[in-house]
């Protein structure tokens, strides 16, 4: 008896066969068929590999096969009966690896398309998260544009009603007039102490819409030349805007322009008219006008 034919140890039936096959001399005489060698091989890698766990029905088929091969090599070593069941039995063996490693991709991409749908459920929450706080920061950013302005006209109503200014909207927004008479002495650009009151609830209503920008212009009647005019404006619009700064107004709200006498409001040869022009003009501009 050979070492190659007798010891088959990856296979406990291959064992008991040849144990059995001793008494008859049949593994002594005659070597197991290649299909019957390579049927063990087989069986053996899928129960050592993936088809243990993955195709065991497949894999008890092709010991089932197996036996029945064994069983055949010791009736029979060399009939063909004995060749075609060693042949089916490697068959089987095949087979249940093969399953076995199509369950397992099936496995991976069942795995992959969970992850998949999980990352797609998970950016379409955040997504629906993000979009719903959008939403919320819009609201609030809305209503509070919507207070501020709200705040903005109860404190220019105030002050119209007050008679401390005048009030009207233009295309370049919410237009506060202030009499030059009340903020400045006669050809003077230093604010006269009484005109802090109305300056100061200009601020606090201007202040409220702290996303809109100011323009301050300064006007004066006729009177005196171009160039005198221009800048004696030009300092009064600075001076209302270095008021307004200094009570709570961003810097980088405010321009100032000094208009002069270019645009008159009423006939400057009457002492009233002239009076109306000498004015200060708060712009609350729209975004349109800027």
């Amino acid at each position: 008896m050979t070492e190659h034919t007798c010891k088959p140890s990856a296979i406990r039936t291959t064992v008991l066969v040849c144990a059995s096959a001793l008494a008859f001399g049949a593994c002594a005489s005659v070597p197991p068929p290649k299909e019957l060698v390579s049927a063990r091989t087989e069986y053996t890698r899928g129960e050592q590999g993936m088809a243990r766990t993955l195709n065991p029905a497949g894999l008890h088929d092709a010991r089932v096969a197996l036996d029945k091969a064994e069983a055949a090599y010791t009736d029979d070593p060399s009939s063909q009966r004995t060749a075609d069941l060693a042949y089916l039995a490697l068959r089987r063996a095949q087979r249940a690896e093969v399953e076995a490693q199509t369950a397992d991709w099936q496995q991976r991409q069942r795995r992959a398309k969970d992850n998949a749908l999980h990352a797609q459920a998970k950016a379409a929450g955040e997504a629906r998260t993000e979009l719903a706080d959008t939403k919320q920061e819009l609201a609030a950013e809305r209503d509070a544009r919507a207070a501020a302005e709200s705040r903005t006209r109860t404190v220019l109503a105030e002050l119209t009603a007050a008679h401390a200014a005048a009030v009207k909207e233009e295309p370049r927004g919410i237009v506060v007039t202030l009499s030059g008479s009340v903020l400045f002495a006669s050809g003077k650009a230093a604010l006269l102490p009484s005109a802090e009151s109305s300056l100061g609830e200009v601020a606090r209503a201007v202040g409220a819409e702290q996303d809109k920008a100011l323009l301050v212009e300064g006007h004066t009647d006729s009177r005196g030349s171009e160039a005198t005019n221009q800048t004696l404006a030009k300092a009064r619009a600075d001076a209302v805007a270095a008021y307004l700064i200094t009570h709570g107004v961003p810097a980088e709200r405010v321009t100032t322009a000094g208009i002069g006498s270019s645009r008159p409001v009423a006939d400057n040869s009457s002492a009233e008219g002239r009076a109306e022009n000498r004015r200060v003009e708060i712009v609350i501009q729209t975004r349109e006008a800027r």
